[in-house]
């Protein structure tokens, strides 16, 4: 592995040293990138209340924010391989700040949609991205552990800012929270400026791998898809299709698990967040107190912290790995089933059980969700596919609170939108489960009729060498018959008559 890793990057990652200090810095970073939305929504009733609006226009604000932060991912790679992550980082912390300050002023709710939704969401798509890369830079034998260890700041931060957040809104009100909050934001500079660039002699890790034009021969993967030779060079500037080719590989649509996985997604995307954002309102909406209900989101991150590398540890288990689409889709399939049942809970610990499975296949969802991806398409292709995935789940990211939210609007219960939420996970799973199944299938007979082939073609060569063998044989007895000819003429020359 090290020699394969330092062939491809052009250096030895350290696999320590500054490197954990640097995962501390991603700890922060991813943490406020994926729990800052979630906890937001603990504002959600009193700034509808404020402004006079309905539940799918309050909606709209944490589903711009993640919309972005998922739309930002290409935008912010370009950003880290021109100027690194460290000033990206930096950068996204001020954005962060920055709109949460100016949306504390906010007169209107497009204010919160500009300043929130568009600026703050840009900002932690800053801070995303570049963490996860810089990670890949300093390690390499550890990287599982270090890329664990930061994702694990999502659910910490959730688990935090939950209770902080209702905190604040006691004490100061939303508008104070915010202010307070954009505040809070600004430590991402601090996480920024730990990302210090890894210098190889002379040179940071980032400058060795732009210099140099990278070259991956097209390799036949498993569905028969040639994975499609990258060479960054400057004719990759020739025309707008080309430049989009150098950093996204198209091929992809020929891929069929591709194709499979990004379906299925895409219809899980519309059910994915809904819950999550609205969990709290609804707590409330059935007559539990702000600390109660603020307390179901940090149950929800407390047990999605175990889960996430439990699930882990069950995908690398030698009867899972080789199916792990089938936990993937198993994973998503109890996820709509535990939104289907929601309803029917009462009380406050009915609705601390459902936080608690909710927590439990939301971990489980979140830690195989870009393994899967890994598994179908490999390595090589992965950042392309990547890119892909974030750019075309822009859309259900998109519209899938406020579509829950219009279903609250229009019957004035929640319960429908739990439904709806339910229903889509569940149709997703079954559906990844089935194609998957037969993807499997369609995998298992080439790779029978590829072992065939060689089967064959070993027969082939084993029976060539035999003939070969034979004619060296029978040429070898000509030849020994053709030298004992001459010496008995010669014996009987030489014998008296």
């Amino acid at each position: 592995m090290g020699a394969t890793a330092a062939s491809a990057l052009g250096y030895t990652p350290p696999d320590g040293g500054w490197g954990w200090v640097v995962v501390f810095g991603a700890f922060i970073s991813i943490g406020f990138s994926y729990a800052f939305p979630k906890a937001l929504t603990i504002f959600f009733k009193e700034i509808r209340q404020h402004f006079g609006i309905s539940y799918s226009q309050i909606a709209w604000v944490s589903s711009i924010m993640l919309a972005v932060m998922y739309a930002g991912g290409p935008v912010s790679s370009v950003l880290v391989n021109r100027f690194g992550s460290r000033p990206v980082v930096i950068t996204g912390g001020i954005m962060c700040g920055v709109s949460m300050v100016a949306a504390s002023f906010s007169s209107t709710i497009t204010h919160l949609y500009i300043c929130v939704g568009i600026v703050g969401g840009l900002g932690l798509s800053f801070n995303l991205q570049p963490s996860l890369t810089i990670i890949g830079k300093y390690f390499q034998a550890r990287r599982p552990i270090a890329n664990g260890l930061a994702m694990a700041g999502s659910p910490v931060f959730l688990c935090t800012l939950a209770p902080l957040n209702q905190f604040l809104f006691d004490r100061y009100g939303w508008r104070g929270g915010f202010f307070i909050l954009g505040a809070m934001l600004l430590n991402c500079c601090v996480a920024g400026s730990l990302m210090r660039p890894l210098v190889i002699g002379g040179a940071s890790a980032g400058k060795l791998q732009a210099n140099g034009a990278v070259k991956l021969n097209g390799a036949p993967s498993e569905n028969g898809v040639e994975d499609q030779a990258i060479d960054r060079t400057p004719q990759c500037k020739k025309s707008c299709m080309n430049c989009i080719s150098c950093c996204l590989n198209l091929s992809l649509f020929r891929h069929r698990g591709f194709i499979i996985y990004l379906i299925g997604n895409m219809l899980m995307f519309f059910g994915f967040f809904s819950p999550m954002i609205f969990l709290a309102p609804y707590a409330k909406y059935r007559g539990v107190d702000e600390y109660s209900a603020a307390s179901l989101l940090s149950a929800l991150a407390l047990v999605d912290m175990i889960a996430r590398p439990g699930t882990g540890l069950l995908a690398n288990t030698r009867w899972v790995r080789p199916r792990v689409q089938y936990l993937f889709s198993f994973a998503i399939t109890y996820n709509g089933v535990c939104h289907l049942l929601c309803p029917l809970v009462s009380g406050y610990w009915g609705l601390v059980a459902y936080a608690v499975c909710y927590g439990l296949v939301y971990g489980m969802v979140c830690a195989l969700l870009f393994e899967c991806l890994m598994d179908l398409v490999g390595p090589r292709m992965f950042s392309s596919a990547v890119g892909l995935v974030t750019i075309l789940e822009c859309c259900p990211v998109l519209l899938g609170p406020p579509i829950a939210g219009a279903l609250v609007d229009m019957f004035g219960d929640y319960s429908y939108m739990f439904y709806m939420c339910g229903a889509v996970m569940l149709t997703a799973g079954l559906f990844l489960f089935i194609m998957n199944y037969f993807n499997y299938r369609r995998l298992d007979q080439a790779k029978r009729v590829q072992e065939n082939s060689v089967e064959l073609e070993e027969r082939r060569g084993q029976c060539e060498v035999q003939q070969s063998d034979r004619v060296v044989e029978e040429c070898d007895q000509n030849q020994a018959e053709d030298n004992r000819a001459p010496q008995a003429k010669t014996e009987t020359e030489d014998s008296p008559v």
